[in-house]
Order: structure tokens, then sequence, then C-alpha cells
């Protein structure tokens, strides 16, 4: 079984583009200036496919998955 997976950001290299806001919008809501907010909690194994697309699609590749085996 998988060890719990969340989404992490690196707040130096994060844009506040808010793809991933949009991709995950269950998991992320942006902040008043666009900066991603996460819900607490690990990510649900239906929403991991997701999650991924929107850790590759981040314009600067701020946001990854951690935990477990995330790739």
């Amino acid at each position: 079984m998988e060890a719990d997976l969340k989404l992490a950001v690196d707040w130096t290299t994060c844009r506040a583009h808010g793809l991933c806001a949009e991709l995950l919008p269950e998991h992320i809501t942006p902040d008043e200036w666009g900066y991603p907010l996460f819900r607490q909690g690990p990510l649900p194994r239906r929403t991991l496919k997701r999650a991924r697309r929107a850790a590759a699609d981040c314009p600067v590749l701020a946001l990854r998955i951690t935990g477990g085996q995330a790739s």
C-alpha cells in the first residue's frame, strides 16, 4: 500500500499562474494573490492522475507530489 501522497510547492519558484487550482479545484484554491492553498490531508487515489498532470503542467514546475511512491 502506498504511503499518503500530498501536494507541495516550491515557494521560491511559484509565480501564481493558478493552473494548478484550475486543474485540481477540490484540492487547491488560490489565495488573494493567486498562490496555491492546499486542502489538508493526503491526495485520494482517484485524483492522483490529475494531480500528476497539474504538477507536470505547472509553467514553472513548482508543484510536486510528495510522500510514498509519487512517480
